[in-house]
């Protein structure tokens, strides 16, 4: 979950960093995987077993790092043939050895880049996707198998317990997968052809024709689920999150994803969430940006042309009582307002201004010499280099479909109408205190309906009050542009957006609502002031296991009894962990807990430990009222998520101080986006030279330090690729800078 506030990216002094597993999913950099089965007769036992749970045994070797007797099995659809040396696969990490994982992630995946001579598509459109909801995260991996080079593929991060519990905060509630089955129905249960989230009648048998459930139980609430969506849209925002279902079929309507659940019926998951409401997750994004191009019916269209493609329409299935999962949510005016905004969100952020073409050459560049030396892609060297602006065996290129598009879009009517303004959003007071009631205004032109949406914890529902223009009150008085409303505040911070709209068309602010917003920041008495879900060699505890932690911190000059208190991994389990009677804080202290799920051992010892790849912790007193939260995504192995100033600041990667003030980086700068970047490294980690690939030509000055601050190098820039020598420089982790980023490079 992203906070639109600027965030101090924290650059930090570290005595020893672990190197043992780069990041899994750093786009920047190719993930290497060597597989060894033990059975010389591997392909042979997963083609006889494709469809099947069974996996054959290997030794997996992941970034240099070795994974003893891991699980492989072959996957996918019409990207999978016994005939063709490179097919898609997944390795199941803790398939024999329980708890063995890669910072976190026990379930990888890999695609065999089917049907996409650019290599991009599927990497790109799920970095375009994670700017405004949650989707996978994905990079290349460059795999062999029995001491042979299988070629490139792309890694996408798993949808499963591990993905749930980082975007919400859940693990183990119903998960499905959509994936309609093309066979005759069971007696008594609707024939005919797919139609996404429609409502079943009442046997649950029925649904298993479109749906693959991934958790142990859930069929019920997937009934209950459709039959509220279909039947009751007045309670629709009750049993499905439509703001994020709203900016996903955006995203898959504007780049022409016709492989997919609202005409196909498949390649999407939903889950349902602790606020009772399911989620429609994106899957599977390899023919996007128009590969598959035909519309599913009976029966189904030729394969559209690239004029069809250029003027889809963004609006597809949106009166098509065949797919209530676009047509009962687009037949409510408001959402469908909603709809429009995120449409032109997208378009102005990632096409219209030329980002996506950028990007696509970017991502090319890194994966140029894997992809020519790849013995089994699909089509050729020359292919890959011209897919991104000419079509290539029936693939569009990525920019002659894209640059069309933009242009035909924002020609259409609905594009056309002004947008209302939202401007000058204050607070009253400006710093509140827990449980203050605070007026929020702002100013708003050219709209007749506003409210704000806000919430107090990440993973609930953003309550909705209208925004009136004479301040606070609807009494019929006409105000003059400045509306307001008034909300009491709980201990916790304040997240919030606004959102207004006239007769045709609505725009948030921010523009990416509701999963970027604004925070009104509340610092509790208590709270927590950092943590370690990767520790490495930070601190042991008393019987020498370097396990994870969490420090809280207490602001008050007293100290604070926490007999009852609770800390919890789950938002639907608060009291998940309770302190032991007898347990305080010292007055401007600090109190160190242990995640490690091991209650046996002396001292503090939560019943849980901490997710590297990313969750949520929560503190809470007795009565269940929250204290205190932190979100958290991927985490470095030794480096720690902290505030910043100590017990009061925003959360930051950060230099570990176990049980001590907080302390800031040496080299601090204004983290612009999470998404975006001014420059790219690579390859990195490196040995003898590094690229570094910078949007603009623009001259400006690049700054290399060792992870101690000392200055190494320094030069004036003035071109987009720089190509620096390494080779004598020691190995270990360096900070390089230009005026507004600042990255990490690892030499080996």
């Amino acid at each position: 979950m992203k906070k639109l506030f600027p965030i101090i990216l924290s650059c930090i002094i570290l005595s020893a960093i672990s190197l043992q597993a780069q990041s899994l999913y750093d786009v920047n950099t190719i993930t290497t995987v060597d597989l060894v089965y033990f059975d010389a007769n591997w392909d042979a036992l997963m083609d006889a077993n494709y469809g099947t749970d069974f996996r054959v045994l290997a030794t997996a070797t992941i970034n240099g790092v070795v994974f003893d007797s891991v699980g492989v099995k072959y996957k996918g659809n019409s990207s999978y043939s016994a005939n063709q040396a490179k097919n898609p696969f997944t390795i199941k990490l803790d398939y024999v050895k329980v708890n063995q994982d890669y910072n976190g992630y026990t379930l990888l995946k890999f695609s065999n880049v089917f049907k996409d001579p650019s290599f991009v598509r599927e990497v790109l459109a799920y970095e375009i996707m994670r700017k405004y909801t949650t989707a996978s995260l994905s990079n290349f991996a460059n795999v062999t198998m029995q001491g042979s080079l299988v070629g490139l593929f792309t890694s996408i991060e798993a949808v499963d317990d591990n993905f749930t519990k980082q975007h919400y905060y859940t693990k183990n509630l119903p998960l499905f997968k959509g994936e309609f089955i093309n066979s005759p129905p069971a007696s008594g249960c609707p024939a005919g052809q797919n139609k996404t989230w429609e409502y079943l009648g009442t046997d649950t048998t029925c649904y298993s024709r479109q749906y693959e459930i991934e958790s142990s139980y859930g069929w019920n609430e997937l009934k209950n689920f459709t039959d509220t969506f279909n039947n009751y849209p007045n309670f629709m925002e009750d049993v499905v999150y439509v703001d994020r279902h709203l900016w996903t079929m955006a995203h898959q309507n504007l780049t022409v994803n016709l492989d997919a659940a609202h005409n196909m019926g498949h390649n999407y998951y939903i889950y349902k969430d602790a606020t009772q409401r399911f989620n429609n997750i994106i899957w599977d994004l390899n023919e996007c940006f128009g590969v598959f191009s035909m519309i599913v019916g009976s029966p189904p269209s030729p394969p559209l042309t690239t004029t069809q493609l250029q003027q889809f329409d963004p609006y597809f299935q949106s009166t098509n009582a065949n797919m209530p999962i676009m047509k009962k949510v687009m037949d409510i005016a408001r959402y469908r307002k909603m709809y429009t905004a995120h449409l032109k969100t997208i378009l102005a952020e990632n096409f219209a201004n030329g980002w996506y073409v950028t990007r696509a050459n970017q991502l090319q560049t890194i994966i140029d010499s894997y992809v020519n030396a790849d013995p089994n892609k699909f089509y050729t060297y020359n292919d890959f280099q011209n897919n991104i602006t000419t079509t290539i065996s029936g693939s569009i290129g990525i920019q002659q479909l894209m640059d069309a598009r933009a242009t035909y879009i924002n020609s259409l009517t609905d594009f056309q109408y002004p947008q209302p303004t939202i401007s000058n959003i204050t607070n009253n007071p400006s710093t509140p205190a827990a449980y203050d009631t605070v007026n929020f205004t702002c100013t708003i032109t050219n709209a007749n309906y506003a409210y704000l949406g806000y919430r107090f914890s990440n993973g609930k529902i953003f309550n909705k009050v209208e925004l009136f223009d004479d301040g606070i009150h609807n009494d019929g008085a006409s105000g003059d542009g400045t509306y307001g409303a008034q909300i009491i505040l709980a201990t916790t911070n304040t997240q919030y957006y606004i959102y207004a709209e006239n007769n045709n068309i609505g725009i948030f602010s921010p523009e990416r609502a509701e999963y970027e917003f604004y925070t009104l920041s509340v610092v509790g008495d208590l709270v927590i002031n950092e943590l370690a879900a990767s520790n490495g060699t930070i601190q042991a505890d008393q019987n020498g296991e370097f396990d994870d932690w969490i420090e809280l911190y207490n602001n008050t000059s007293a100290p604070i009894a926490l007999d009852g208190y609770h800390l919890s991994d789950a938002s639907s389990n608060l009291s998940k962990w309770t302190f032991p009677n007898g347990t305080t804080i010292n007055a401007n202290g600090f109190l160190m807990v242990w995640a490690d799920n091991d209650t046996t051992q002396t001292g503090l010892h939560a019943n849980f430990k901490l997710s590297a790849s990313g969750e949520a912790i929560y503190l809470t007193d007795t009565a269940l009222s929250l204290l205190d939260e932190t979100t958290f995504g991927a985490q470095t192995t030794d480096v720690t998520w902290g505030r910043y100033p100590n017990g009061t600041g925003s959360f930051i990667a950060m230099n570990p101080t176990y049980s001590y003030n907080n302390s800031n980086w040496p080299i601090s700068v204004d983290e612009l986006s999470k998404e975006e970047t001014d420059f790219n490294i690579y390859p990195n980690p490196a040995n003898e030279s590094i690229i570094i690939q910078l949007n603009s030509t623009e001259t400006q000055t690049l700054y290399i330090y060792t992870i101690l601050g000392n200055l190494v190098y320094q030069s004036e820039i003035n071109q987009a690729t720089f190509q620096l020598n390494v080779t004598d420089w020691a190995n270990g982790i360096y900070l390089v800078k230009t005026k507004n980023k600042v990255k990490k490079l690892v030499l080996r």
